[in-house]
């Protein structure tokens, strides 16, 4: 097999542009974030009871590869460990593994084998800061940041160790689970009281890492002053394209949540509209980024059932649009969409696409695009858009002209049964 190199990671995860990611450990247990142990500043003591019970019965991966599948999602990056250091393998490194939980299994080797079989490449997340390790200091956001006696024993620490134990982990995830595409750090937050390159000893880990695997994409959260792979804007959407300091287009992927939570939470109610989950996809390929949509796993190792709602949602448009996201990115910039559209563009087959997030009466004039068009058609079921350029004929007496140097295309008056239409331009 050839070998592959970064830049090829790097285009084939921008074709694939949709990706899952799954925050999963004890947390979901709690049922209410997976920042429990800091929100409510819980200890070890208290938190122990979490692993003590943490049997996932109804875990299946091949069903949750197949939804991801269904959903259009073409990689998945999974919480290997969270901030809690529950690692979902079997760490030799390590005696808080779900290997020691009363499921007593491997779940990151099930769920990665699950995905393979779907044809889903692989991602791991893992999170720099541990509020388990006992060489862990304790900082501004350690649950135990308030007591001063936790404090106290900083001075016990030893960082390197720690740091060294995340090199070591990072050695297994990188040697012990095959190919790997994406290593998905989180995060750094230098400064007083803080942690970052320096104490994670960003540069050692990097070089492990591209001694091991060096097609591996690494995200922005290393706190190192080089670009990174990609950048990561957390939920939100950024209004235009991410640059690289000498303004080529930056790679980048949005993190998202069906609801305001990672992990799964019982009782959160804020879970997107079919209608915005379709946009937020859009929104981030039409400005050249990938979307990376998250899914928080019950504690018996089950999607919740809003979250499989919503991931239908996706697979219920993806089944007909997924032509105007796969090996698509943002529109040449003389192409400007008009309002309440966006445009994505695949190089490869010369084609356009028009998203429509509201639907217009009758026409919709596409500025610069006169002459530049050989046929139109609606995505979700191939069927003719008229094109006219200059005086309309469709009302005698009116004559509307199109704007200058501008494509009207002719609508129908009822909105195709999609969240978001497409339509198709097949350029000359």
């Amino acid at each position: 097999m050839e070998q592959q190199t970064l830049q090829d990671t790097i285009k084939w995860w921008q074709d694939a542009r949709f990706g899952m990611f799954i925050h999963w450990g004890t947390y979901a247990m709690a049922a209410r974030h997976e920042w429990i142990k800091n929100y409510e500043q819980i200890n070890d003591e208290d938190y122990q009871k979490y692993f003590d019970f943490f049997d996932p019965d109804l875990f299946d991966p091949k069903a949750w590869a197949a939804i991801a599948k269904r959903a259009g999602m073409k990689y998945f990056v999974i919480t290997a460990k969270h901030h809690e250091g529950f690692c979902l393998w079997d760490s030799k490194f390590t005696d808080y593994k779900a290997t020691n939980a009363p499921c007593q299994k491997d779940l990151l080797k099930e769920v990665v084998a699950a995905f393979r079989a779907e044809g889903i490449k692989v991602g791991f997340y893992y999170s720099l800061i541990d509020w388990h390790h006992s060489e862990f200091p304790v900082d501004r956001i350690h649950p135990q940041r308030e007591s001063e006696e936790a404090r106290t024993k900083n001075k016990d620490k030893d960082m390197s160790k720690y740091a060294k134990y995340m090199r070591d982990q990072v050695t297994e995830l990188l040697t012990d689970f095959g190919h790997i595409d994406i290593l998905w750090f989180d995060f750094s937050y230098p400064g007083e009281d803080g942690k970052g390159h320096e104490d994670w000893e960003s540069e050692k880990l990097m070089k492990t890492i591209r001694s091991l695997q060096p097609h591996v994409l690494v995200n922005n959260r290393l706190d190192l002053d080089v670009e990174p792979d990609f950048q990561t804007p957390e939920q939100y959407t950024p209004s235009a394209g991410l640059k690289k300091k000498d303004g080529s287009p930056m790679p980048w992927e949005g993190c998202q949540t069906f609801s305001g939570s990672w992990g799964y939470f019982r009782d959160e109610t804020s879970w997107k509209s079919p209608e915005m989950l379709i946009q937020m996809l859009v929104n981030h390929v039409s400005r050249g980024g990938n979307l990376l949509m998250n899914v928080g796993p019950t504690a018996r190792g089950e999607f919740d059932y809003r979250a499989i709602a919503a991931l239908e949602t996706y697979g219920d448009w993806m089944k007909y649009n997924s032509r105007s996201i796969y090996g698509c990115e943002a529109a040449p910039e003389s192409f400007v969409a008009p309002e309440d559209c966006r445009y994505t563009y695949n190089p490869e087959t010369n084609r356009l696409y028009l998203h429509f997030l509201a639907w217009p009466f009758k026409a919709i004039h596409l500025t610069g695009l006169a002459g530049k068009v050989k046929y139109a058609q609606l995505l979700n079921d191939a069927s003719e858009i008229l094109m006219r350029e200059g005086v309309s004929d469709v009302h005698s007496g009116l004559n509307e002209k199109s704007p200058e140097k501008a494509l009207t295309l002719e609508l129908p008056i009822i909105k195709p049964r999609v969240a978001v239409p497409v339509i198709e331009l097949f350029l000359k």
